[in-house]
Parts: C-alpha cells; sequence; structure tokens
C-alpha cells in the first residue's frame, strides 16, 4: 500500500521538490541581500541621510517580500486543490475504487496510509518555505515591525503548516462528498480563501482580549504618530498612531482633554499656527491624551501557537469526517 501510494505520488513529490530547491535558492540569495542592505542603509546610515537611506532600503524590497508572502499564503490552497481535491474524487470519477477497495487493504487504512504520507508531504513543503521565507525576509521584518500584519502573520513560523493540513483535509474531503476532481478542487480553493479573509479581519484579533493603555500627547509619543486630524461628524480631534511592536485594534483614536472630555477642533484650531513643530508644542501643554487599544508584541508567539492548534484541530477533525463517510457513504 505504501509502495503504490508512492508510485502515486513520486511524480508531485518530484516537481515538490524541484520548485522547493529553486525557491530555497533564490530566498537564500534574497536574505544574505538584504542582510548585506538593512546593514548599510539602516544600521550603519550616515545620520544625516538616514531617513533616506532607511526609505530606499524599505522601497527596494517591499514588492518582493509582499509578492513572497501571497505565494506562500496562497500555497495551502493550492495544495489542497492540487494534492487533496483528486486523492479520493479521481479514484471515484474513473471508477477504480472498485478495484482498490475490494483488495485486502480497507478504506480506512487506504485513506490513513494517503492522508499521512500525501499529507505529510505537503505540510513538510509548506513548512519548509516558510521557515526559509521567515529567515531570508526577517531584517525587513525587523526594520517594518508589522509581524501582526494579515498577510506578514500567516506567511511566516509555524502557522502556515496548520494551512496547509487543514487545506489538504479540506480537498479530500470535498473530493469524497462531490466525488468530482474539478467541483471538489473549486470547493477547497474557495473555502480556504474565505477562511484567509474571514479570520485576519474578523476572528484574530478577538483570540486574546486587547489591551489598553492610556497615552499622553507628548513629543516622544508623537514620533509614532500617523497624523492628526479631526471627524467631521463629531468635530472631536483623532490621532492615527502606532505603538511600535504592536497590533492596534484601530486605525486612529480619539484625542482627550485631562479631565476625559474630547479635544474639540475648536480648541485644536487655537494651536494651528502653521508650524507643525510649535502646533505640537502647544497641545503638549494642553496635557492631551488618547485611549490606545491594542495587542501587545509578546503575543505574537501566542497567536501563532493558538491559530496552528485551531487549524489543526479542524483538520483532524475534517479527516475523521472523511474516514466516517468512506466507510459508511461511499459505495
Amino acid at each position: 500500500m505504501i509502495w503504490l501510494t508512492w508510485r502515486q505520488l513520486r511524480t508531485q513529490v518530484l516537481v515538490a521538490v524541484i520548485g522547493l530547491a529553486v525557491f530555497a535558492a533564490y530566498l537564500v540569495y534574497l536574505g544574505f541581500r538584504i542582510r548585506h542592505d538593512y546593514l548599510a542603509d539602516v544600521v550603519n546610515c550616515v545620520p544625516s541621510d538616514c531617513a533616506t537611506s532607511r526609505r530606499l532600503f524599505a522601497d527596494r524590497y517591499v514588492a518582493q517580500v509582499s509578492l513572497l508572502g501571497l505565494l506562500l499564503l496562497a500555497l495551502p490552497g493550492i495544495v489542497g486543490a492540487f494534492w487533496g481535491a483528486p486523492l479520493v474524487a479521481r479514484e471515484l470519477e474513473t471508477k477504480t475504487d472498485l478495484l482498490v477497495w475490494n483488495q485486502s487493504v480497507t478504506r480506512g487504512r487506504w485513506l490513513a496510509v494517503k492522508l499521512l504520507l500525501v499529507g505529510g508531504v505537503a505540510v513538510a513543503v509548506t513548512g519548509a518555505l516558510s521557515l526559509l521565507l521567515t529567515w531570508s525576509v526577517s531584517r525587513y521584518d525587523q526594520w517594518a515591525g508589522d509581524r501582526f500584519g494579515a498577510m506578514s502573520f500567516a506567511a511566516r513560523n509555524v502557522v502556515p503548516l496548520g494551512y496547509a493540513a487543514f487545506a489538504f483535509v479540506l480537498g479530500v474531503l470535498a473530493g469524497l462528498l462531490v466525488r468530482r476532481t474539478v467541483p471538489a478542487m473549486a470547493i477547497a480553493l474557495g473555502v480556504f480563501a474565505a477562511l484567509q479573509v474571514v479570520v485576519p479581519t474578523a476572528i484574530r484579533s478577538h483570540i486574546l482580549p486587547p489591551i489598553s493603555s492610556t497615552v499622553a500627547f507628548t513629543g516622544e509619543a508623537m514620533q509614532h504618530a500617523q497624523g492628526f486630524g479631526m471627524n467631521p461628524e463629531t468635530g472631536a480631534s483623532i490621532v492615527g498612531y502606532v505603538m511600535p511592536g504592536t497590533w492596534p485594534m484601530d486605525s486612529r483614536f480619539k484625542v482627550l482633554n485631562p479631565d476625559g472630555t474630547p479635544y474639540t477642533s475648536t480648541q485644536a484650531r487655537q494651536c494651528m499656527t502653521g508650524a507643525p513643530e510649535k502646533d505640537f508644542e502647544c497641545m503638549q501643554q494642553q496635557n492631551l491624551h488618547f485611549s490606545y487599544t491594542y495587542q501587545p508584541g509578546s503575543r505574537y508567539w501566542p497567536f501563532q501557537w493558538i491559530e496552528l492548534s485551531a487549524y489543526t484541530a479542524l483538520a483532524l477533525l475534517l479527516a475523521g469526517v472523511s474516514f466516517w463517510w468512506i466507510r459508511r457513504r461511499v459505495s
């Protein structure tokens, strides 16, 4: 049974190994290149020109890092569609199940070997690429400080292993249910893509309750501000702010007076002289503050392990349904 599975899988494994080798070579090259430029443009930059050199460093690699992250984010879905979905659906479509499942090997054992071998290779390939990408762009991530970003979080470290396991078993179950390869591939891709949108936008931020801190409107804090404006509906002043290394739960926060009342646009105009430094100095003298709600950077690894565990549990659940279905429903 293992030998037969290997005979059926060897072409896929060969393609995966070649692709992994090419991708790995590029990631190693990119990793050393990023490290060299990071030392030159970020760490050892000329003080009078640091802002420019750091911006050029970011501009040089942002497109490559984003594209690589997108590719790794899509890889588990591709695995589920092209490896998982045809695993059983192809046997049912071509009627070879009538021969395969009437041998001495039971349906359950046949499926178990397929899931362990093919699924194991899929998870191993995804994990290897994830670790290589994590190492390769680590200096860029260190500079960008956006480890909780939807794309960077899902394409780094251990969580892609959970995605790969889930997507693969999802494809297998879809093939069992619809008994057609192409519709099963579409279902696997669609469900996985939907989860990759829903989880980061509506679920991930609520895995652990966020923390709220009061941030004083000081010059030090405003170094991390990303704009200051007014809410046209309420007239309240708002500030864009990201504490380094954290994941903010909102992009803009309401500025408050010392007594907790909103700092209005009328009050803010009294400090507007047209010179930003003088404007901020005037605001600092008024003891303003705002409430910053966020996920701390120390929760990055707990979020990784929790999401990995959740997707692994879903994969095991779908595998259990697959075993039940192939024994009781497939005929």
